[in-house]
């Protein structure tokens, strides 16, 4: 079922949820269980995140380097296909920019549609790590927006308008643009090329989702803002997060952690009851439903749905 229509058919709110596939020599069975404590709360789907790959440089005999794809993870689309077998429910593959030229993607929406898969997110994708701004490959696309109107236009003749696509939105925006006036039109190019829904980046303060959501409206983008969250687990993502992906931690919550960070399940129940707070408030507000980044974790991602839904 497209996430578009699940959208348009709930009466309530309901959860979705984020894994990161795993490192190769985890087991099907095992990615399985670690995802089994989820269903009791029945989420309408799962998103499966996609790693660009990375290289290494082989030495030769000659004294040169032999540039080599190293690939470290299950591919996306197998854990989907996984977790639709097992549980049968929505798998929501991401598809990126970044390291695939226009012909790699469209083979991968190949496989997609070979499996019956109706949805996708759509994203740039990530700089490597010695870039300071992203370089398209030679022959990929530049933008999610080209992405998004590749994926819209994808066998269409054939197929008619099969994919179910979601994008991101940045409450606090993108760090490369240099306004959120700037990232909400640069969104709208998102939704205009055919985007059905938005997914925001994580947040920790509420007002900064209901000024996007907004901003959004005031823009034209008339589709569906789900918002997007996480609770802080260690006291080290209070400095990690705002680094990894440009956001504020509100003073209240990161002092509260820093004052508590010698005891870690302190910590970790200070996360979660500030993300249940956020899910109730958002709830509450009539949100259509609320997406959590799990990284890997299930206790407290429970705890909040247990809660919240």
């Amino acid at each position: 079922m497209k996430i578009s229509d699940i959208l348009k058919e709930s009466h309530k709110a309901y959860p979705s949820l984020e894994i990161v596939p795993p490192l190769k020599g985890m087991s099907r069975e095992d990615l399985l269980e670690s995802i089994r404590p989820f269903m009791d709360f029945d989420p309408k789907y799962i998103n499966v995140t996609c790693h660009r790959d990375e290289y290494e440089y082989v030495p030769n005999a000659d004294g040169t380097y032999t540039k080599r794809v190293v690939q470290n993870r299950i591919s996306e689309v197998a854990v989907c296909a996984a977790i639709m077998s097992k549980y049968h429910i929505e798998a929501v593959p991401h598809i990126i920019c970044a390291g695939a030229t226009i012909e790699q993607i469209n083979q991968e929406l190949d496989n997609l549609y070979y499996m019956g898969i109706d949805n996708c997110l759509a994203l740039r994708g990530d700089c490597l790590t010695n870039e300071k701004r992203f370089t398209p490959t030679p022959g990929g696309y530049a933008y999610a927006s080209e992405l998004v109107e590749g994926i819209r236009n994808y066998r269409r003749e054939e197929t008619g308008r099969h994919f179910s696509i979601g994008v991101g939105g940045y409450p606090e925006k993108h760090f490369e643009a240099p306004n959120i006036e700037t990232d909400i039109l640069n969104l709208k190019k998102k939704v205009d090329a055919g985007a059905d829904y938005v997914i925001t980046q994580m947040f920790f303060d509420n007002e900064v989702f209901y000024d996007f959501e907004r901003r959004c409206r005031e823009a034209g983008i008339n589709v569906p803002v789900i918002p997007g969250l996480k609770p802080i687990s260690t006291a080290r993502q209070v400095h990690m997060l705002p680094e990894s992906f440009s956001l504020d931690i509100p003073v209240e919550l990161s002092s509260a952690i820093e004052s508590a960070a010698h005891d870690k399940e302190a910590v970790y129940e200070i996360g979660t009851k500030w993300c249940k707070e956020q899910c109730k408030d958002l709830l509450r507000h009539g949100v259509p439903a609320i997406h959590f980044y799990t990284m890997g974790k299930t206790r407290n991602i429970c705890e909040i749905l247990k809660d919240c839904f």
